[in-house]
């Protein structure tokens, strides 16, 4: 699924509309939706940055409602739910910025050379141990294939070597990613 402009433009305004409301504890604002790609349904990640820092991200990678509730769903999460930070507050309003990753369907693969770094985002599973990166991540990082599986293991909580342990799932997926850059 590809977005044109508009419709990018509008999912950014949507989830931050959704972080701001919650943040500032006011009903969100109602979005008048008439752009069919916003209807559809998709897996998506929302992320955000201060000062260029990761400060959270949530997603999913299959919903079954429309997108832009999915996005403000995940945006609220992102800003109020990523174990990793502390939840963001109303002070928090004014310095963040936005990434959405609207991902396609995770494909299993077994030949770790299909992975294409800055196309392909990881999804490794073993056991209870999961892990993702996104593409932009290993892009982000200057990480060649190796690095990324390495470090996608870490995320995991697994042995950097963990990729290549019996039973491992690996599976790989794109992105169009929107930003406020």
């Amino acid at each position: 699924m590809l977005l044109d402009k508009d419709e990018r433009r509008q999912l950014l305004e949507i989830a931050r509309n959704a972080i701001d409301s919650c943040l500032s504890t006011r009903e969100p604002a109602a979005e008048k939706i008439d752009r069919p790609g916003l209807k559809q349904s998709a897996g998506c990640f929302v992320t955000i940055k201060t000062e260029g820092k990761l400060r959270g991200c949530i997603g999913n990678f299959v919903s079954e409602q429309p997108l832009y509730l999915e996005v403000a769903q995940m945006a609220v999460a992102a800003a109020t739910g990523d174990p990793r930070f502390y939840a963001m507050n109303h002070e928090d309003i004014e310095h963040y910025q936005l990434e959405i990753s609207i991902i396609s369907p995770p494909k299993k693969i077994d030949d770790m050379t299909e992975i294409e770094v800055g196309t392909h985002g990881i999804y490794l599973e073993k056991d209870y141990c999961r892990g993702v990166l996104l593409p932009q991540v290993a892009t982000e990082h200057g990480w060649d294939r190796q690095t990324f599986l390495e470090q996608t293991c870490v995320k995991a909580g697994l042995p950097t070597d963990g990729w290549d342990l019996p039973q491992t799932d690996i599976h790989i997926f794109t992105a169009q990613i929107i930003s406020e850059d």
